[in-house]
């Protein structure tokens, strides 16, 4: 089981066979920071929405309610899907679903294990931007080798009404449009909000990321070194594997790391990116940020 820090699992019943899942897209309010909320798009109540975990083989039925004044879509980002199935409605057969409606993605999960995301491909400048995603993740029933499997998905906002250098609590609404971001986060929240990975010591570590924003975020891990053992959702061959300690992500981007817990501290994970360490240009560090902490070591 993959956990999400900060984000809920999608749930889902089996039919006949099927795994029925249901997301609404709709109005949320997010908390960044304690008590402020920025005022966003999202699924089933939040932004990032809930995650997918399905496995290769799934025969799945994603119904989408559309409780939004606009039409909308869901795209299945990586997924091999039926091209009525993939959520583009500009240029495809697949449909836009309008305000009050639902409809019903229904597909087999060809592809295998790996990370993915779903997003919105209806004016995605907009409803993207407004926080319409979420990370998929299609799970390896036979890997035995990971102790903890962690994903973590990347976001900015421009969050109006907070001049440079003041976070207050409050409800905000966000500029879609703009691209003077001046809040970053990991699962929607922005450090010292974002809840650290736990981890003891002589465990096998994943960390899967993605990005369906805007910006590109080197994230860079300290005290570690890590294999990238996955881009986009396609595991790279064990040869072929990258030992590194920062790796960009860019827009449309998954990627997952691995590395081996030997040595014990509390470490930082974060954007290396100096503006996106920081929520609203403010002292001390915040925005898109988090920490690895060993629970089982004291520390001297």
């Amino acid at each position: 089981m993959v956990i999400t820090p900060d984000l809920h699992n999608l749930p889902y019943k089996e039919i006949k066979g099927v795994k029925y899942f249901e997301l609404v897209a709709e109005e949320v309010e997010r908390e960044l920071l304690p008590g402020l909320f920025i005022k966003a798009w999202g699924y089933n109540g939040s932004t990032p929405g809930p995650t997918i975990q399905v496995c290769p083989g799934d025969y799945v039925n994603f119904r989408v309610y559309n409780k939004l004044s606009e039409p909308t879509s869901v795209h299945w980002h990586g997924l091999d899907v039926p091209v009525v199935m993939d959520g583009v409605p500009d240029v495809q057969p697949s449909p836009k679903i309008e305000p009050g409606r639902y409809f019903d993605y229904r597909f087999k999960i060809v592809n295998p294990p790996g990370t993915h995301m779903y997003h919105t491909h209806h004016i995605s400048h907009t409803q993207q931007m407004m926080g319409l995603m979420g990370g998929l993740i299609i799970l390896d029933p036979y890997d035995l080798k990971t102790d903890r499997d962690y994903f973590i998905m990347l976001q900015e906002f421009k969050v109006e009404g907070l001049p440079m250098g003041v976070v207050k609590p409050g409800k905000y609404e966000i500029d879609p449009h703009s691209h003077d971001f001046n809040f970053f986060t990991m699962n929607g929240r922005a450090f010292p909000f974002t809840t650290p990975l736990e981890v003891k010591c002589g465990e096998n570590i994943k960390i899967r990321l993605g990005n369906a924003m805007e910006n590109g975020h080197p994230i860079h891990i300290h005290g570690h070194q890590f294999m990238v053992s996955a881009a986009d959702g396609n595991t790279i061959e064990p040869r072929n594997r990258m030992i590194k300690n920062t790796i960009h992500v860019a827009s449309g981007e998954t990627w997952d790391i691995e590395f081996f817990t030997n040595n014990p501290g509390i470490w930082p994970f974060h954007c290396h990116i100096p503006h996106h360490m920081t929520n609203n240009m403010t002292k001390p560090t915040g925005g898109m940020f988090t920490t690895i902490v060993y629970k089982d070591v004291q520390m001297k």
